[in-house]
């Protein structure tokens, strides 16, 4: 665990699916909870259903519409916002992360959430875990029109809060994300050792990651 020079941060950026919400909600529904209900309402089976996804998840990764619920249930044929319902029981909080929220608000670091989710995406999760009173903004790339993974986030971002990135902590679980916020000159950053509870650590590769949120708040 790192030791982060908390007098250095004045703005904290943070991620929500997988960084402060548990990822398996996200990839049980992605994963499972779609391919199967895709097969139902399509009247095809759960092999043939992956067949006709897959391409679909690997042509779209990584851009604005990978995320975005209107894009899917058009592609998909299916009411992916009533479906992502069905499964909103697993909606939850990373060990201590409120614990974190509380920590820096109560220190005075200005703290914004940016996430990839689209706004119905935010709002079903918002719904069921009180992270709004924490943030400043709570921020969707859609807002701006450009996913986390693109230099024009960054630059509509710096336009809209006007913050220092310098003098910045951001954390998140994905790394061609970190990468581009350390191009745009993001000062601290973090990865995510375990954003999925149901899974094992995953490999950060250069970045140094955080997986206890008690710890990271010691100096604070």
């Amino acid at each position: 665990m790192p030791t982060l020079p908390w007098r250095d941060i004045d703005t904290v950026l943070l991620d929500m699916d997988g960084t402060l919400l548990d990822l398996h909600y996200d990839n049980h529904f992605w994963m499972e909870h779609l391919p199967q209900r895709y097969a139902e309402l399509h009247g095809i089976s759960r092999a043939m259903a992956e067949l006709e996804m897959q391409p679909l998840f690997e042509r779209n990764a990584g851009q604005l519409q990978w995320y975005c619920l209107d894009f899917w249930s058009s592609e998909l044929r299916l009411p992916v916002r009533e479906l992502k319902l069905e499964t909103a029981h697993l909606i939850a909080l990373r060990p201590d992360a409120d614990t974190f929220l509380a920590a820096i608000k109560q220190a005075g670091k200005r703290v914004i959430l940016i996430t990839n989710a689209h706004r119905d995406s935010l709002s079903l999760k918002l719904e069921r875990i009180e992270l709004a009173p924490y943030f400043e903004r709570l921020i969707s790339s859609h807002d701006y029109g450009f996913p986390k993974e693109s230099r024009q986030f960054w630059d509509a971002l710096q336009a809209d809060i006007g913050f220092d990135p310098g003098r910045s902590l951001f954390i998140d679980d994905t790394l061609p994300i970190l990468r581009s916020a350390r191009e745009f000159g993001v000062g601290h950053l973090l990865a995510v050792s375990v954003p999925d509870s149901r899974k094992g650590p995953k490999d950060t590769a250069e970045f140094a990651a955080v997986g206890d949120y008690q710890a990271l708040i010691a100096g604070l």
